[in-house]
């Protein structure tokens, strides 16, 4: 049995309740449309268990999704000659801009620069020094389990 939120609009879409467009589905994840399309093709992936977010993923879970993803990206690629690379991406937490609570893995085709979609990456290294990364990686290490 698949464990859902009756409130989660994902979960109301995995149980059929909520009409989508499904470009692929098994037992572990079902791969559809987003509605806001932000170019041609952006795709959701999300597993039919809910899972809140990339926290509350078993190592178990998470392999049994990410190893979908190749699969559903080469689709996705090869549906349109004009596809030149794409996104992947997944927001945690309202900060990161997570909108729905469950899990979910945007694919998001890339045609060209000027196709309405960008990502910035602030360049922060002028105020980092050795000190300051090795305190951000022990930081880190420590917490590895």
């Amino acid at each position: 049995m698949i464990m859902t939120d009756k409130d989660c609009i994902f979960c109301k879409i995995v149980a059929g309740e909520i009409p989508n467009y499904k470009v692929y589905e098994d037992d572990v994840v079902l791969a559809f449309l987003d509605i806001s399309q932000t170019t041609p093709g952006h795709t959701l992936v999300i597993p039919k268990k809910h899972i809140q977010d990339i926290y509350h993923f078993t190592a178990e879970e998470a392999g049994d999704v990410f190893s979908r993803i190749p699969m559903i990206a080469k689709a996705i690629k090869a549906s349109n000659p004009e596809i030149k690379g794409m996104n992947i991406i997944n927001d945690n937490g309202k900060l990161a801009y997570q909108s729905v609570f469950h899990a979910h893995f945007h694919l998001i085709p890339r045609y060209s620069e000027n196709d309405d979609f960008s990502i910035h990456f602030g360049n922060h290294e002028n105020d980092y020094d050795n000190a300051k990364y090795t305190a951000i990686q022990d930081a880190i290490k420590d917490q590895i389990k």
